[in-house]
């Protein structure tokens, strides 16, 4: 255990030191901040944009009145068509709205603007339809309450009958968990897998391994470093939660910050639970996978390489769980969600936005937790022979080879 703990400290302390770690997480706490204020950082940068917006308007009465009033800088412009124009190209005005009559003597209009990027083009056009919207209603002597009324939306509750079942206000902040759980699951099994891998094709390809193989027995070695790159990890995300509290602490809105936009005021620790959970049998699954192919290798270019099938992993449980988001009762997802490179994408899922019995849950786990037990022993079988080889012939036959040298130990 005392070596276990050794190698632990040895790989932890290495990449918590190590200037790839330190720039990575310098990036993301600025991006985090960033984003946490994103809300103030762009009334900043469009206050002044907002204060010169203007719309010429050239129409008759009583449509320019009416589209005056309600086009945000709205003006009517008392000139001739061309010097309007002219004035848009000067910057004095940012657009130009012509209202014709159009087809059974309704408004139609010609919007002139120097870029089509303008979100005032949308609020022209919606000003528009509403004042086309009261012209068809005179013209059928319509009344304004009783337009009103036709416009109001209509009222329309949805009730699920199944006891237990989520309201959509949780069922929202449930897909908003999911989202952010299935992202940082994905870079994470990516990122760490990647580091687990690299560290042990570059003490092979140093022949430390060596040394160490006959000090230390390859399951320790293994897990060793798969627990200090878990705690990099833990360390390094524990840096992100507290850079994104900070961040909405220094919100000048808290109507603004991002956890109200998200909905998050009061989340769901049940499936926060889960979440954290599955991340950790994820982890070990995938860093476990990792170790193994990692060992396979003896060169630090080949250890990318040689992980891209587990990467496709990844990718393929990363759109299945998309997937799931809107069905997650279909066949296809149902039985991916027992798949155990898939299961804690899937799984968690199907959790986060349905209603899931208790007994696939703990079928779940046990299918994940045998499968890292299973894969451990596996592994290690594996681990044991490939640290000690060389040879650059392909995966498969490494692979051989390398069980054969563990039978030989």
């Amino acid at each position: 255990m005392n070596k276990f703990f050794v190698i632990l400290s040895h790989t932890y302390t290495n990449r918590i030191k190590s200037k790839a770690f330190i720039i990575t997480t310098a990036l993301m706490v600025a991006t985090i901040l960033l984003m946490t204020n994103i809300q103030t950082v762009m009334e900043v940068f469009q206050g002044d944009e907002d204060e010169k917006s203007s719309v010429a308007l050239i129409a008759d009465e009583p449509e320019a009145s009416a589209l005056a009033a309600s086009i945000p800088g709205g003006e009517i412009y008392e000139g001739e068509e061309e010097d309007a124009k002219k004035s848009v190209r000067d910057g004095k005005f940012d657009g130009l709205l012509v209202v014709e009559k159009g087809e059974a003597g309704l408004p139609a209009g010609h919007y002139y603007t120097d870029e089509f990027t303008s979100s005032t083009d949308q609020e022209v056009r919606q000003a528009l339809q509403q004042v086309k919207m009261n012209a068809a209603a005179r013209q059928q002597n319509i009344s304004g309450e009783a337009l009103a009324e036709i416009s109001t939306p209509v009222e329309f509750e949805t009730t699920a009958l199944e006891e237990g079942a989520k309201s959509e206000e949780e069922l929202n902040q449930a897909r908003v968990i999911v989202y952010i759980m299935l992202f940082v699951m994905y870079l994470a099994v990516i990122m760490y897998g990647n580091i687990i891998a690299t560290e042990v094709t570059t003490e092979k390809s140093s022949r430390v391994m060596e040394i160490l193989i006959s000090s230390v027995s390859p399951v320790t070695q293994m897990f060793g470093k798969i627990t200090g790159v878990a705690l990099v990890g833990l360390s390094q995300f524990g840096i992100f939660i507290l850079s994104g509290i900070a961040g909405i602490r220094m919100s000048d809105s808290s109507e603004n910050s991002l956890i109200q936009m998200a909905g998050l005021s009061n989340p769901d620790w049940g499936i926060i639970t889960y979440a954290v959970i599955y991340f950790l049998l994820g982890y070990f699954l995938y860093a476990t996978l990792a170790a193994v192919l990692g060992s396979l290798v003896s060169r630090v270019e080949d250890a990318q390489q040689t992980v891209t099938p587990m990467m496709m992993l990844v990718v393929v449980a990363f759109f299945f769980a998309i997937s799931a988001l809107s069905n997650p009762n279909a066949f296809y997802i149902a039985a991916a969600s027992y798949i155990p490179f898939f299961t804690p994408f899937v799984m968690f899922t199907r959790i986060g936005v349905g209603e899931m019995p208790v007994w696939e849950v703990v079928l779940s786990f046990g299918v994940l937790v045998g499968a890292i037990i299973l894969l451990g022993v596996i592994g290690a079988r594996i681990y044991r022979g490939g640290v000690l080889m060389y040879s650059s012939s392909s995966l498969w036959k490494n692979t051989k080879e390398a069980l054969q040298l563990s039978k030989k130990e």
